[in-house]
């Protein structure tokens, strides 16, 4: 058999890799990195996290601890590795970015089905099948050839990185340790309290900073759930109050009250070494950076590991050009995977690199599968990429807006996102033991590619 090429050794493209040699058929996973480097990962290993080390909630009733629960019901190797890398991050999943890479890359290396080939890919030849998982930065070239072959307009939009602190340059009698409604003893998260003089204070420092801005060709779009903190600042003087700086669930120690506002820190590595400032996603000058964010409280003397930045990250119009199994139109043979195919988040990416792999392993296998049921949270995501209906389209993220609703209208918030995610719970496991033995891994061949 010949091997499936998949493209991209992020978190898409090393899921749907492993999940097609799980089931006996060989694999070429090409990347890049380090030869060819991009301009947001540091390091050649796979899977590395860029923007974050928060795959987000674990609870079942938010969203994207609901699409971590089918993942596991999948078998997800990712998420597996990511569980295995857990640093503390309250309700949340934060992972060693640098230990969580290192064991993703070393399955992968360890796979006997699974040839990983370190060359930048620039173009679709004809003969797949092919996953192409390149991710948001995409090289021009190969995003050309896509795109010749979608016959499709290229849609974009900007994404920003947070900065990281050094721990040990945390000024301590100036911040508290405590997670919302946690008990201190168990938290993970370093906030930094901000009266409302200190508030105001910040909010015009970063109102009055000046950005970088895009070149005069570029339509800087940003994506809702990751917008720069200075566009959010110009929105309002409550918006980051009552957004992700919102005191709620936290008492300062020293006053015994709510502060104003809080900025929390949250631990990047499983030694706490470095703490990454949540929600501090950035376009702002370097220079501007550190003598704005040095006069929160606690980050006087901070020594930055690194500043915000922003990249352009590239996805194609899904909906104009593929159909429910993450397949071109124009070509059968050419699966979609990831960011590039119009999801936004890494649990997302894990959930679409999987399912790319189950179709790929079904069509070699005699017939693709019927995709997972639109009452799950992974189906409802993947509907949305085929629906003509959503335009103009934007990246998809976990929420429980894409649900159907239930039969019972009457039920309260809470309850009714447990019970959603109780209903996709039960639906996918249900599609997984409905699906041909392609879906049960014959574990990894012992031929090697």
């Amino acid at each position: 058999m010949n091997p499936v090429k998949v493209i991209g050794g992020g978190l898409a493209g090393c899921e749907a890799a492993w999940q097609i040699s799980l089931r006996g058929i060989p694999v070429h996973l090409y990347e890049m990195r380090p030869t060819t480097p991009s301009p947001a990962h540091r390091t050649g290993d796979l899977a590395e996290l860029v923007c974050s080390n928060s795959l987000k909630s674990s609870r079942i009733d938010r969203a994207g601890g609901l699409l971590k629960a089918e993942l596991a019901i999948c078998g997800s190797l990712l998420l597996e590795k990511a569980s295995d890398s857990a640093v503390p991050g309250g309700s949340a999943l934060c992972v060693d970015r640098v230990e969580f890479a290192r064991a993703v890359t070393a399955a992968l290396e360890d796979a006997p089905l699974v040839k990983i080939i370190r060359e930048e890919i620039t173009s679709l030849s004809a003969g797949g099948p092919v996953v192409v998982a390149s991710g948001p930065l995409t090289s021009d070239e190969l995003a050309s050839s896509v795109l010749q072959i979608l016959g499709a307009e290229g849609l974009y939009f900007y994404d920003a990185i947070a900065p990281t602190v050094e721990a040990d340059s945390i000024d301590r009698n100036e911040v508290f340790l405590q997670d919302r409604y946690r008990d201190p003893a168990d938290s993970a998260y370093l906030n930094c309290p901000l009266s409302r003089v200190q508030y105001e204070t910040l909010l015009s420092a970063l109102r009055e900073a000046d950005p970088l801005r895009p070149h005069e060709f570029e339509d800087a779009r940003y994506f809702e759930g990751c917008m720069p903190i200075e566009e959010l600042a110009a929105r309002g003087d409550r918006t980051l109050a009552y957004g992700s700086w919102r005191p709620t669930g936290l008492t300062d120690p020293k006053t015994g009250r709510r502060p104003h506002a809080v900025i929390q820190l949250r631990p990047e590595n499983r030694a706490a070494t470095a703490y990454s400032m949540v929600g501090f996603q950035t376009r702002l000058r370097f220079a501007d950076q550190e003598r704005i964010f040095r006069t929160i409280p606690g980050l006087a003397n901070a020594t930055f590991e690194r500043l915000g930045t922003i990249h352009r990250n590239t996805y194609i119009d899904s909906p104009a050009c593929l159909d429910r199994h993450q397949r071109a139109r124009s070509r059968s043979d050419l699966f979609f995977a990831g960011q590039l195919a119009g999801v936004e988040g890494y649990v997302e990416s894990m959930a679409s690199g999987l399912m790319a792999g189950f179709y790929v392993a079904s069509m070699l296998g005699g017939g693709l599968i019927t995709p997972p049921p639109v009452t799950t949270m992974t189906g409802a995501i993947l509907a949305r990429l085929s629906d003509p209906g959503n335009a103009p389209f934007t990246p998809v993220n976990a929420q429980f807006g894409l649900l159907p609703p239930l039969p019972d209208q009457t039920l309260k918030k809470d309850r009714k996102r447990e019970a959603l995610a109780e209903r996709a719970i039960q639906d996918m496991k249900g599609w997984i033991e409905e699906q041909p033995n392609v879906l049960c891994p014959k574990s990894h061949a012992k031929e090697q590619v």
